[in-house]
């Protein structure tokens, strides 16, 4: 599985963005996704998951910090999932990066957790 993670730049603080993430190659079975992002010196920390509950439903997760700003989702029938971020500040500011697995864990949030992690995508809000 490959993933290739976009839509990153530079947007003033209460802007918006919208990264994207296709994925391609043996997409079967892909039952979590999600969004992490990393600044210098620091560890890769979840953002947002997006997991298969059963027919065509998916239950969300976020961290606190951008609930309410952020929206992850995903279109099957185009192998992409998305992250619609607005009211962007400052510390939103990092490399953003995607991931999937095959494996339906409740340990969603831990990067280390995923076989599959896309090249990161940088996001800067100026103040």
């Amino acid at each position: 599985v490959q993933l290739q993670a976009s839509g990153g730049g530079l947007v003033q603080t209460g802007g918006s963005l919208s990264l994207s993430c296709i994925y391609s190659g043996r997409t079967y079975g892909l039952v979590v996704m999600g969004w992490f992002r990393q600044t210098p010196g620091n560890e890769r920390e979840f953002v947002a998951g997006i997991r298969w509950s059963g027919g065509s439903l998916y239950n969300t997760y976020y961290r606190s910090s951008v609930k309410g700003r952020f929206t992850i989702s995903r279109d099957n029938a185009k192998n992409t999932m998305y992250l619609q971020m607005t009211n962007l500040k400052p510390e939103d500011t990092a490399v953003y990066y995607c991931a999937a697995d095959r494996r339906l864990t409740d340990n969603y949030y831990r990067p280390w957790e995923y076989d599959y992690l896309g090249q990161g995508t940088l996001v800067t809000v100026s103040s």
